[in-house]
């Protein structure tokens, strides 16, 4: 129930991850940099910005083809000498996990493919060993090994099947816990760790294809909705030699079974290191398993009255696995919001001494980098301002207050993807009037590398030319929340406008922040000031926005309340600006927010008129158990909660316009959501209107055509149910 787009997320950021993982691949000592360009892989040396052409497309053309390979993404091996192609990628479920692989021996040039005899576009996940003479890889849900030396290939599971999936995930673990890599060499690359998951007990939910045969079939997917046990999981290290797996004895509640996002070797070849949630997601264990006798010791132990968030869910840089060891693995990086804010501790080996590294009423929003030679910390975080974002460091001891590094004259959002070691790093900066600029820059003192981009940039920007303003307001219980408005064009404060407004509402996303384009309506064909609508869009409580924990948690059990009751608290006193047009009133929202579309049209009728939801759950109870149980609590002990916060509860009282739209091919929030509000309208005699777009998923984006009739429909429908200009 995911859905957030900005101009930063389309178009710009090369440091958000994408599946397999992408960005910027730095060698050991962080002072060069590999990047793809015109399909020649080329390196960067740092500080001079000096580049060369390490790998030509020449090199990259495979003996006999006349076409080099297209470089989706690469992988040094450790001794820098062999890389690792990764081209011909095809997508699983939102990313392209699956392609094919190519090793180039960057000493004597020689290419080869990959998993000879296995099916085009079929591997997934493919690693060196440490010393480089083997990789390792996924196909149709086995693990094998390849000995580049001779190019035997050997499996190391045999069992797997869609229903018993080795060394990746099933759909539920991927959307949610964000764990789609499932296997980890040893560091002494004898041994695998894995990830094994049964899902033969997990209903099938059937979508059926009505348009791609002249007999409709059906596409099973492995889902557990709310009050589904999840798919129990087996940890497991396999012997390269031997081909024999250990399976570790992880405790887990046989009925309500339990949760591993995230496990490591712990520094060492002899024990793995996991974070253990229950199935309710708000007991997290952090074990230490030795791997010959398989038992596990707990050496951290947290709970929360409501929920635990893993690190992926607010950084997503450890999706693709890593664990932050210190001195020498005999501590290690975690956070944690037990103080009432997002902290980072270092915890010892034993769990026996824990130290708080991050101070302060603050969230840590995302973890940049550890200089552990200099004794830093680097962290994202905006004590002052929660629409901003700026990069921090602090002592890895804690003995010393945050300094900031982003500059002090640059007030905005920052993302920094920076080198090992943190000597360097790229750099990216926007505000809502100063379009993104990218730079790279030295660290810690921030200096430019290839000029000074973003000063400049800002220095010519006129914060007088954007139509975005900032203001703050206050639910019923004195709290303020933040938002951004867009006024009309040639504004007359005699006359009155229609208000639209745009949200998400949920736990998953924020939409109010200060950065290029955010209020930016990608569905709306034209341009919403010009043609005199105001557009508004306020961050209720709830929402991951780094005010603390309370903030965030105290919309625990209560989706479909609070975060509605927040929203409609503001719209009450926006309707009473003087200009306002309290006639024209429209809402709209994707996923998360078409949920909270139909919620605001059926609990405050009197205020919204016009409602165009997308891709909406209307019943909590069919959504995915990690998701909606994490915020919700387990249906079968909380199910008046989960009642009371489905629009399906309240549809009867629909007055105004509504426009229902979803993809019949949806496996995220099921097309059942849509079929399930109708039968509840038609039951009460509400008219509404409706689009399905066929075998379309979430993003309601493939077929020719798809994206600009959603447009046109999106857009004709709210200016005749809600015309925009003053009046």
């Amino acid at each position: 129930m995911k859905f957030l787009l900005s101009i930063f997320t389309i178009c710009f950021l090369t440091v958000v991850v994408a599946q397999p993982p992408h960005g910027l691949h730095w060698n050991k000592a962080g002072n060069i940099l590999y990047t793809v360009e015109n399909n020649n892989i080329i390196a960067t040396a740092f500080p001079s910005m000096q580049s060369n052409v390490l790998v030509s497309e020449a090199e990259l053309t495979p003996a006999g083809q006349s076409q080099p390979l297209h470089v989706r993404n690469f992988f040094f091996s450790n001794d820098e000498k062999k890389l690792l192609i990764y081209t011909n990628s095809k997508k699983v479920w939102r990313y392209d996990t699956r392609g094919d692989y190519w090793v180039l021996n960057l000493v004597t040039k020689n290419l080869k493919q990959l998993g000879k005899g296995k099916p085009a576009s079929s591997l997934m996940f493919a690693k060196f060993s440490p010393d480089g003479n083997k990789v390792a890889y996924v196909c149709e849900h086995n693990i094998y090994v390849e000995d580049l030396n001779n190019n035997t290939i050997k499996p190391l599971t045999t069992n797997g099947n869609r229903y018993l999936i080795n060394g990746t995930f099933d759909w539920v673990y991927e959307e949610e816990f964000f764990c789609r890599d499932g296997f980890r060499w040893s560091p002494d690359g004898t041994k695998i760790a894995y990830w094994q998951i049964n899902a033969k007990n997990t209903p099938n939910y059937l979508m059926i294809n009505n348009t791609d045969s002249a007999y409709p079939f059906i596409k099973p997917v492995e889902y557990p909705i709310a009050g589904i046990a999840p798919s129990p999981f087996k940890i497991g290290v396999v012997d390269i030699s031997t081909a024999k797996t250990n399976w570790m004895n992880i405790p887990t509640d046989p009925v309500l079974q339990s949760y591993v996002p995230r496990m490591e070797w712990a520094n060492n070849s002899d024990e793995i290191i996991l974070q253990h949630l229950n199935r309710k997601q708000n007991v997290s264990d952090i074990l230490l398993c030795n791997i010959k006798t398989g038992q596990p010791k707990t050496i951290y132990h947290e709970t929360d009255s409501a929920w635990i968030d893993v690190l992926a869910l607010w950084d997503e840089d450890y999706s693709y696995g890593g664990w932050d060891w210190l001195n020498n693995g005999k501590a290690f990086m975690w956070a944690s919001e037990q103080d009432g804010w997002r902290h980072l501790y270092s915890i010892s080996r034993d769990g026996k001494t824990v130290t708080k590294i991050t101070n302060g009423n603050f969230d840590v929003m995302g973890i940049s980098a550890i200089d552990e030679k200099n004794g830093y910390v680097y962290f994202l975080a905006s004590p002052n301002n929660a629409t901003q974002k700026y990069l921090y460091r602090t002592k890895l001891n804690g003995a010393q207050p945050a300094e900031r590094i982003s500059p002090a004259n640059q007030n905005g959002f920052h993302e920094y993807a920076v080198s090992p070691n943190a000597l360097f790093a790229e750099h990216i900066f926007s505000n809502h009037y100063t379009p993104y600029v990218r730079e790279w820059i030295s660290l810690p003192n921030h200096n430019g590398l290839d000029g000074n981009l973003v000063n400049e940039a800002i220095a010519k920007a006129d914060s007088g030319s954007s139509n975005v303003q900032f203001f703050t307001i206050k639910n019923r219980e004195g709290i303020s929340m933040d938002g951004w408005k867009v006024m009309p064009e040639h504004f007359d404060s005699t006359k009155k406008y229609p208000v639209v407004f745009y949200v998400y509402t949920e736990p998953w996303g924020q939409n109010v922040k200060d950065e290029y384009g955010i209020a930016y309506n990608f569905l709306y064909n034209g341009n919403m000031a010009k043609d005199g609508y105001i557009y508004i869009s306020i961050d209720n409580r709830g929402t991951p926005v780094p005010k603390g924990r309370e903030w965030r948690k105290c919309i625990y059990r209560k989706i479909g309340r609070v975060n509605i009751n927040d929203q409609a608290d503001a719209a009450k006193q926006i309707l009473q600006w003087p200009f306002v047009d309290t006639s024209r009133i429209a809402v709209w929202g994707w996923s998360g927010g078409g949920s909270a579309t139909q919620n605001l049209m059926f609990q405050y009728p009197d205020i919204y008129k016009t409602g165009i939801a997308i891709a909406g759950v209307a019943s909590q109870f069919t959504y995915d158990n990690i998701y909606q149980e994490r915020y919700m609590g387990l249906p079968q002990e909380d199910s008046a909660d989960f009642k009371a916060g489905s629009p399906l509860t309240y549809a009867k009282n629909l007055q105004g316009h509504l426009l229902l739209i979803h993809g019949t091919g949806d496996d995220n929030v099921h097309y059942q959501n849509m079929e399930l509000l109708i039968n509840e309208l038609v039951k009460y005699g509400k008219q509404f209107d409706m689009m399905s777009y066929p075998n379309r998923t979430h993003s309601i984006s493939e077929g020719p055509g798809t994206r600009e009739h959603l447009m046109n429909l999106y857009t004709r429908y709210l200016r005749e149910y809600c015309p925009p200009g003053g009046r």
